[in-house]
């Protein structure tokens, strides 16, 4: 029985993993609202791995390790595949001549800047009880429901479009590995003192909710904002 307890978790961030996968080969086959439901799936698993790990209290270096990889195969390759794909549906200025075939790969930054904000959460331990830096599924569900959500408006009716995309890229990479603190929404209490801002953030959300795929982009980018508002008055 306690050998069988040990590999629960393990088991879910396997599951984990194999959402992840999905997700790629839905994104590169163009399918996004089925890449953006197998990164919900992932992130559903992602979040009863530590639960049970902590539950069972079987937690291990190899646990760690294998989340790691999970985390960024499904938060970090399978939106920038997303990203990828539907970047090489926009159109892009003649100015940039044959270069504009190779700026749908700057997409790939995301994975990239995922692995580097995984390692860091892995060997810092002031990030504990909360984040530095944007979380790597929070990033995946802000790509993966602007593209479902916003793609076709922001390719029909921004001129730019493909600017904005490549913007927003830099920005959300930059705010995975920076040094800004992000609250985390782990209550170890209900008390209303100690959780202020977890109660107001998820207050302020409930309206969010009923915008369908967009409600993820907003959410996001409204912890972002609350997250940075925080720091600064702590400053």
């Amino acid at each position: 029985m306690a050998s069988i307890k040990r590999h629960i978790p393990n088991t879910i961030t396997c599951c984990n993993l194999f959402s992840g996968c999905v997700a790629v080969t839905m994104a590169f086959q163009g399918q996004f609202e089925w890449t953006l439901a197998f990164i919900v799936l992932g992130a559903v698993f992602d979040f009863f791995d530590g639960m049970a790990a902590r539950l069972l209290k079987v937690s291990s270096p190899m646990g760690v390790e294998m989340d790691s990889l999970a985390d960024d195969v499904t938060f970090g390759f399978a939106p920038a595949a997303m990203v990828f794909v539907y970047m090489k549906s926009l159109l892009y200025p003649q100015f940039l001549g044959g270069v504009a075939e190779y700026i749908p790969y700057l997409a790939f930054l995301i994975a990239v800047f995922s692995a580097v904000r995984l390692a860091k959460f892995n060997i810092d331990k002031r990030q504990s009880v909360s984040f530095i830096g944007l979380p790597t599924p929070a990033n995946a569900l802000f790509w993966s429901s602007l593209v479902v959500g916003a793609g076709g408006w922001i390719s029909d009716e921004i001129h730019s479009g493909w600017l904005l995309i490549v913007g927003l890229i830099f920005l959300s990479s930059y705010l995975m590995v920076s040094e800004i603190p992000m609250f985390s929404l782990k209550f170890k209490s209900l008390s209303w003192s100690r959780n202020k801002i977890r109660y107001f953030f998820l207050i302020t959300i409930i309206p969010m909710l009923f915008l369908g795929f967009l409600s993820a982009v907003l959410i996001i980018t409204w912890y972002v904002i609350l997250s940075i508002s925080l720091a600064m008055r702590k400053r």
